[in-house]
């Protein structure tokens, strides 16, 4: 049975932070540090180590990249220092395996009280106080007055309903069709002809990856032609710098998240999904531009199986049809959000929960329409913007959410 770390005082004034990723790690750092009884599960950066191939980077910049934690001293180049790794900086990459390393030293030195545990159901307890029940995968129940859900992308990955019908039994990497979060080394499809659908960094850096270990890789694109950022130097000078590149609009969003929520909801939602939408970063352009097939302009009509073959049928806007055939497909079509893919939130907490397309709708303090249930990353995105979907969110994320927190507490 799992019990409290020490200093955790258990009962219905613990605070619950679900998964650990950089935004759960993060939020229950500050949380601990605001001095309330905190309570935290996952597994210590499992997307990025068992989601992500071998051999990516993080689209942000290295001064991007640091986890928020409450105070100095464990930021990414904290980490390397005290590893004796070297650091990126300026604009160089940062690979994935150095961020993972990052992300579990930051749990190690910041959030020691991590336990391993699943948290398989929270519910609303009956009490006058709005506090959860909650049960561990241990068997274990206690109640918590407040609740925060960082489970990261666990369970938003999104295929193309004409893509999967090719895999009755779901995607999977050994299958005729995969998401691009299903595969840890990309070299396991060497040697063999591989579709990437997709225009985002994952698909072209996925598509790269292909390339590099060997297969045969076509990429094909329903946006009219496959971008990428342009380099640190080509910002005009009056354009402040921010995480994704230079531009004002990118820098306000950055800087002032709390800004966004006023927005209509219509607005929002399309600036989430257009907004650093698909498009690779600068670095990647020689290892992906003229490098393999490119089909953009062209949109999903069909999906087939023909032997050990798989058949896409695409078609320009103008109605102009093309087959491509391939041993496999790899759907890099990003995350979409939902909160039925969330089956440790009781029905009748998802009931009572307000939305923003399938975003929960959050208050200042990134609260829900649930008293004492937050949210943070990419589920915040259609309330804060689209930086809370990059690791730079979480200094604004962890800071609005402890203060949310202990206020709620203070005033219980």
């Amino acid at each position: 049975m799992s019990h409290p770390a020490q200093g955790s005082r258990p009962g219905s004034r613990t605070v619950v932070v679900i998964g650990a990723g950089p935004y759960g790690l993060s939020a229950a750092a500050h949380l601990r540090a605001a001095g309330l009884s905190v309570r935290a599960f996952g597994d210590p950066m499992h997307s990025w180590r068992d989601t992500m191939p071998a051999g990516m980077f993080l689209k942000s910049t290295p001064d991007a990249s640091t986890i928020s934690a409450p105070a100095p001293g464990h930021a990414l180049p904290d980490f390397c220092r005290a590893t004796g790794e070297t650091a990126p900086s300026d604009h160089e990459r940062v690979p994935i395996e150095l961020f993972t390393r990052y992300g579990q030293w930051f749990q190690r030195e910041l959030v020691p009280f991590l336990e391993r545990s699943s948290v398989l159901s929270v519910r609303q307890s009956d009490s006058a106080d709005g506090s959860f029940n909650l049960a561990l995968d241990t068997g274990e129940t206690f109640s918590a007055r407040a609740v925060v859900v960082a489970s990261g992308l666990t369970g938003f990955a999104h295929v193309p309903d004409v893509l999967a019908q090719l895999a009755p039994d779901g995607p999977s990497a050994d299958g005729p069709v995969s998401h691009s979060s299903q595969h840890t080394d990309l070299a396991a499809l060497a040697g063999r002809s591989v579709l990437v659908v997709g225009a985002g960094q994952s698909a072209l850096e996925g598509a790269a990856l292909l390339h590099e270990a060997g297969a045969q890789v076509e990429l094909v694109a329903r946006t009219p032609r496959v971008r990428f950022g342009g380099p640190p130097a080509s910002g005009l000078r009056w354009q402040p710098e921010s995480p994704m590149g230079p531009a004002w609009s990118l820098w306000a969003m950055a800087r002032y998240p709390q800004a966004f929520r006023p927005l209509p909801p219509g607005l929002r939602l399309r600036l989430v999904k257009e907004v650093l939408g698909p498009s690779g970063a600068w670095w990647l352009r020689p290892r992906a531009d003229g490098v393999f097939p490119v089909h953009a302009g062209r949109q999903l009509r069909g999906a087939r199986r023909e032997g050990d073959k798989v058949v896409l049928t695409t078609a320009t806007p103008a109605g102009a049809a093309l087959d491509l055939t391939a041993d496999h497909v790899l759907a890099a079509t990003g995350y979409r959000v939902d909160l039925g893919a969330l089956p440790f939130l009781s029905p009748e907490l998802r009931t009572r929960l307000v939305r923003v397309g399938g975003f929960p709708a959050l208050d200042a303090g990134m609260c829900s329409t649930v008293p004492g249930l937050w949210f943070t990353g990419l589920p915040a995105a259609a309330s804060f913007g689209p930086f809370m979907r990059f690791v730079c969110g979480t200094d604004f994320a962890s800071a609005r959410i402890s203060a949310a927190v202990a206020a709620r507490a203070g005033g219980s």
